[in-house]
């Protein structure tokens, strides 16, 4: 292995927020695999490089797996006793070091699948973020990017309760009083990064006034973002406005950044 392929191949997934595990082999007695200082890295659908193959590096898989599955951050190194431990011919030991480096994505909400809907989730999905996509019609997810986690629910407002703190919900369903409801529901939560409803400053004035109506005060109001998108990015195509919508979130993410927040 050239020294430099796992500093490449860490550098490319740091690059898109991709969280993986470096394995590197601290020690070695007798008959081993692959000598000190081999490495390879796992992240939670892929794995790059090798340590020797064999039930020894598919454990390390396993192991380096569910560390990301658990987000812990913290380094540590086991022992494997190739024969009485992992049943491989080789009959001597490996120290083993996992060391986890967790980038969290951005987690984006879009509730509904119409023009607008399609077009922002095929933008999104060519970024580092995990993307979910809710809408009560099946019919309407006609093409999913890769990586896309698809919702048909019948109520699409118990999925707001679903998502992690700091997450960032886009509202534009087919259905008016479905987006008053959604919006209602995300004020509620309070932990969101961003919350925005496609539509126009009408109906900003319609939803405030309901919403104010059941207790939100000017100040939560105020977080809500409506007319959605960055008002510079201008057009009524439904290309135009997911780039006017992508535009805003990518802008509300990169100011979290330079306070020295990671989302």
């Amino acid at each position: 292995m050239l020294a430099h392929e796992w500093i490449e191949t860490l550098q490319q997934l740091r690059a898109q927020r991709q969280s993986c595990v470096l394995i590197t082999v601290l020690n070695e007695r007798g008959s081993v695999p692959r000598d000190r200082g081999s490495k390879m890295i796992v992240t939670a659908d892929r794995q790059f490089l090798t340590i020797g193959g064999g039930h020894l590096e598919f454990q390390c898989i396993e192991i380096a797996r569910n560390l990301l599955i658990q987000g812990r951050a913290e380094p540590h190194s086991e022992q494997f006793s190739l024969g009485a431990r992992l049943g491989q011919c080789c009959g001597g030991a490996s120290t083993i070091l996992f060391e986890p480096l967790l980038y969290v994505q951005p987690q984006i909400a879009v509730f509904g699948a119409g023009h607008v809907g399609q077009a922002l989730v095929s933008l999104l999905a060519t970024l580092p973020c995990h993307i979910h996509w809710i809408d009560q019609r099946a019919e309407q997810f006609i093409q999913v990017p890769p990586g896309v986690t698809v919702c048909q629910t019948d109520d699409p407002v118990e999925y707001v309760q679903q998502l992690p703190p700091e997450s960032y919900f886009v509202v534009m369903t087919h259905h008016h009083p479905l987006d008053l409801a959604l919006c209602e529901a995300i004020l509620r939560r309070n932990d969101y990064r961003y919350a925005g409803v496609i539509g126009s400053s009408t109906k900003r004035q319609r939803f405030e006034y309901r919403l104010s109506g059941k207790g939100f005060s000017q100040q939560q109001l105020t977080r809500l973002r409506c007319p959605i998108g960055l008002p510079q990015v201008t057009g009524k195509l439904p290309a135009e406005i997911a780039v006017a919508i992508a535009a805003e979130i990518i802008a509300v993410y990169q100011q979290t950044q330079n306070a020295g927040t990671i989302v």
